[in-house]
């Protein structure tokens, strides 16, 4: 699935893959992955640094990780239930929105 997201004048293609149940050892999980496509490597970075420091309230229940591939964040989220993956994917989303659109409100004024 691939949604456009809006930042600036250029139109983002963010892909990600869908809520599948992986295997562990343990137990049985639940795992989706997002990748956010930025104009540069620099506007990645900004985002990261500003969603890495929220973390999950729940310990236990679902497991996200944050990292850079050039100008590309990867976001991957396990969970041991669809409900709290649900939530964390999209407290993660409003939390990413916010953060481009006050860095395409600082652009557009530089």
């Amino acid at each position: 699935m691939t949604v456009l997201k809006r930042l600036g004048r250029r139109r983002l293609p963010i892909t990600n893959k869908m809520a599948v149940p992986v295997n562990d050892d343990q137990a049985s999980k639940l795992e989706f992955s997002l990748d956010v496509p930025f104009p540069s490597a620099r506007q990645a970075a900004v985002a990261l640094g500003s969603l890495s420091p929220d973390r999950e309230p729940r310990r236990g229940g679902v497991h996200k990780r944050l990292t850079l591939t050039g100008s590309v964040l990867n976001v991957k989220w396990r969970a041991d239930e669809a409900r709290v993956l649900r939530v964390s994917v999209s407290s993660f989303l409003d939390h990413l929105s916010l953060v481009l659109e006050t860095m395409q409100a600082f652009s557009a004024g530089a």
